[in-house]
């Protein structure tokens, strides 16, 4: 009896041991290959001929203006070239959020078995996106490594009180938009 039960219990640990070494992989979804890199948070992807827009779920990066006159803001493109060395031309694992407000698809980037999104953070070429996070996202991880970056006043963290966040940035700049346009719509009823 106490041999049948002995090697049960063997089998159970093992059976319990091979489900968690499976359980990291068995979250990603397939290869990817980036095709490009828009800004430090948003990429794009093709898999078997189909492009997708991919968001960095859980961090917010600096932003590069839209506008070829105005600057964006500082480390925008220290945080786009840094992602593009990270994951450009390379195949990626993807592990997906659903949808976000614009049609991107947010998900988790993982090359070389290493979390983009973390690394953005680790290197203090993001933040921590301040909006709601994306349901079942561990979120303290994230927050946990702006923090370290913070301490060791890493990139963005080294302009201290001078900083901006790219969700500040963005509501600054609708609401600047909204006032032009205002403005060229008084301009044209005038004429």
């Amino acid at each position: 009896m106490k041999s049948a039960f002995n090697s049960l219990s063997v089998f159970i640990s093992l059976a319990v041991f091979n489900v968690f070494l499976a359980l990291p992989f068995s979250s990603f979804g397939d290869e990817f290959k980036v095709v490009r890199v828009y800004d430090g948070d948003t990429i794009k992807v093709i898999e078997n001929g189909k492009e997708i827009t991919i968001r960095l779920v859980g961090i917010d990066a600096p932003e590069i203006s839209r506008k070829k006159h105005l600057p964006g803001q500082p480390f925008c493109l220290k945080a786009k070239e840094y992602l593009s060395n990270l994951v450009l031309n390379k195949v990626v694992n993807i592990k997906f959020y659903g949808k976000d407000d614009s049609e991107n698809s947010p998900g988790e980037i993982f090359a070389e078995k290493v979390n983009v999104n973390i690394e953005m953070l680790n290197a203090g070429l993001a933040e921590v996106y301040r909006g709601t996070p994306a349901q079942n996202l561990e979120i303290t991880t994230y927050r946990d490594a702006e923090k370290r970056a913070k301490e060791a006043v890493k990139g963005i963290w080294e302009l201290r009180d001078q900083y901006f966040s790219p969700w500040d940035w963005r509501e600054m700049h609708r609401k600047g938009e909204e006032k032009r346009g205002r403005r060229e719509k008084e301009k044209r009823g005038r004429g």
